[in-house]
C-alpha cells in the first residue's frame, strides 16, 4: 500500500484506492465499510477473510496482498489525519466523530460510483445506532441495497474485507508517521497508538508539552490525552477569564516570559524557535 501522498502531508486527509477491476464495472458488486481509517472494499468471500482485530498484523498484510494479486478486488480509503479529527471535533462549530465518520463512508461510496463500480449492495460496520444510520445511508443512495449492523466485520466477509484495508493501512501510517514539528530526541517507539496500550499511555505522559499539549500525531479529542493533559499539563487562564475561583492558576502569558522579566518572550521555548517569532517592542 502506497502511503506517500499521506508521508507528504498528514495534517489533513487524503484518499488511496487501487485501480478498479474490470469485472466490477460490468457485474453486481458488493461494497463493505469498516473504519480503523475507513474503507470500503468489494466482495471477496473466497478469500476466507476475518475481521481484522482477530488477526495479527502479519495475518492482515497477507489477506491484504491476496486481495491486491485478484482481479476482482478494489478499495479505497479515506485517512483522515488526528489534527484534522480534533480541530474537527475541538472547533468552535462542533464536528462530532460520528458524524465525521458517517460523512466519510458516504463519500467513499459515492467515489465508488463515480468510479464506475457496479455497486448494488452496501454493507456497513455502524457508528452510533445502526438503524439510524442505515436510514441515511438509503436515502443518500436509494437504489442500493444498504445493510448497517453492529459488528458488521465479524458477520459480512467484505465488511470484514474492509477492515483489514483500513487496519492495514492505519498501521503502516503510524509505523512511518512523519512529525511536522521536527522534534529533537524524539522517542517514536510508542506502541500501537491505542488507548489500551501501556507504551502509549507512556509515550503520551513522557511527551506531554506543557503548555502547548501534543504533537499533532495525537488526537487531542481522545479522551485517553484529555486526561494526561489535566494531570500533566498546566492549567491556565486566559486575560479576558473571570478571575473567581481562578487562584493558583497561571495565566497563559505567564509562559511568553523568562524568569524574573515581564518584557521578553521565553525565545528559548522550541514553539518560539520553530517558527521564527520573536518580540514585538513596538508597532
Amino acid at each position: 500500500m502506497d502511503l506517500s501522498e499521506l508521508e507528504r502531508d498528514n495534517t489533513g486527509r487524503c484518499r488511496l484506492s487501487s485501480p478498479v477491476p474490470a469485472v466490477c464495472r460490468k457485474e453486481p458488486c458488493v461494497l463493505g465499510v469498516d473504519e480503523a481509517g475507513r474503507g470500503p472494499v468489494l466482495d471477496l468471500e473466497a478469500l476466507k477473510v476475518a475481521d481484522s482485530k482477530t488477526l495479527l498484523e502479519s495475518e492482515r498484510e497477507r489477506l491484504f496482498a491476496k486481495m491486491e494479486d485478484t482481479d476482482f478486488v478494489g478499495w479505497a480509503l479515506d485517512v483522515l489525519s488526528p489534527n484534522l479529527i480534533s480541530t474537527s471535533m475541538l472547533g468552535r462549530v462542533k464536528y462530532n466523530l460520528n458524524s465525521l465518520s458517517h460523512d466519510t463512508a458516504t463519500g467513499l461510496i459515492q467515489y465508488a460510483l463515480d468510479q464506475g463500480v457496479n455497486v448494488t449492495q452496501v454493507f456497513v460496520d455502524t457508528v452510533g445506532m445502526p438503524e439510524t444510520y442505515q436510514a441515511r445511508l438509503q436515502q443518500s443512495f436509494p437504489g442500493i441495497e444498504v445493510t448497517v449492523k453492529a459488528k458488521a466485520d465479524a458477520l459480512y466477509p467484505v465488511v470484514s474485507a474492509a477492515s483489514i484495508c483500513a487496519k492495514v493501512a492505519r498501521d503502516q501510517a503510524v509505523k512511518k508517521w512523519q512529525f511536522v514539528e521536527k522534534l529533537q530526541d524524539l522517542d517514536t517507539d510508542y506502541g500501537s497508538g491505542y488507548p489500551n496500550d501501556p507504551k502509549t499511555k507512556a509515550w503520551l505522559k513522557e511527551h506531554v508539552e506543557p503548555v502547548f499539549g501534543f504533537p499533532q500525531f495525537v488526537r487531542f479529542s481522545w479522551r485517553t490525552a484529555q486526561t494526561i493533559l489535566e494531570k500533566e499539563a498546566e492549567d491556565v487562564i486566559w486575560e479576558d477569564s473571570a478571575s473567581e475561583n481562578q487562584e493558583g492558576l497561571r495565566k497563559i502569558t505567564s509562559y511568553f516570559l523568562n524568569e524574573g522579566s515581564q518584557a521578553r518572550p521565553r525565545s528559548s521555548h522550541r514553539y518560539f524557535l520553530e517558527r521564527g517569532l520573536e518580540s514585538a517592542t513596538s508597532l
